[in-house]
């Protein structure tokens, strides 16, 4: 069984760890300018992480199966799409995909 100091260090060593990986890239870009390209590399990596997020819900993988569809997460997501089209607002977005996802675990 862990001791509490342990427990302790574990839990500081850890959030060391994450403070770090958020704040190191701020300290070092004040200090150095990206190339353009990389900037514009960079601009992308939001649209591939949502992305692959929605993939990882919405399909459902089975081994030895090709991939099913989770039609309770694909109706969820439909009207968080049009929300996020017309109104580009990330407050907006989120509200409306809890209250469609509840309506459809409700429903459905």
């Amino acid at each position: 069984m862990p001791t509490i100091k342990f427990i302790f260090w574990t839990i500081f060593c850890t959030g060391l760890a994450t403070w770090l990986t958020r704040i190191a890239p701020f300290v070092l870009l004040k200090k150095f300018t990206l190339p353009p390209a990389v900037i514009e590399f960079l601009n992308f990596v939001p649209i591939t992480i949502m992305a692959a997020l929605w993939f990882q819900q919405i399909f459902i993988q089975q081994p030895g199966q090709l991939p099913a569809i989770d039609y309770l997460n694909l109706c969820a997501s439909l009207p968080t799409v049009i929300s996020a089209i017309i109104s580009k607002n990330l407050l907006v977005i989120v509200v409306v995909g809890i209250i469609s996802a509840a309506v459809f675990n409700i429903v459905l």
